[in-house]
């Protein structure tokens, strides 16, 4: 092989490197069912949820967006009570928005194999 037909390989090799290491996204689930929540159930999760966004750090997260305390607060109201009980059983598992510290590793590892890739080349 020569110089010239290596380069454009090792090219196209690190650009696969780091199109594999972008995080994937998920698609949208459907809610959990809450067939038979009662009005006290539906008020505990409400004031479950309403606890977490009166955090101070996720309030001014929230407040960072343009959102006042009052939509918040209407916005959770009106959520179904399929939607109100899911968000409450996770709210543990609701991220913000961004890339989480493992998706910057592997981006920073395809980052780093493709520039190993065009130096050993070059």
């Amino acid at each position: 092989m020569t110089k010239r037909s290596v380069k454009p390989l090792m090219f196209a090799m690190s650009m696969l490197v780091l199109l594999s290491a972008m995080p994937g996204f998920a698609a949208p689930l459907p809610s959990k069912t809450a067939s038979n929540q009662s009005i006290e159930s539906r008020q505990a999760d409400l004031a479950l949820v309403q606890s977490v966004t009166g955090n101070d750090a996720v309030a001014a997260a929230l407040s960072v967006q343009g959102f006042t305390k009052e939509e918040i607060n209407s916005r959770l109201a009106s959520l179904s009570n399929d939607d109100l009980r899911s968000l409450a059983q996770n709210l543990e598992q609701v991220q913000a928005a961004g890339l989480t510290r493992s998706q910057w590793t592997w981006i920073g590892i395809g980052a780093l194999a493709a520039l190993i890739l065009v130096v050993a080349v070059g």
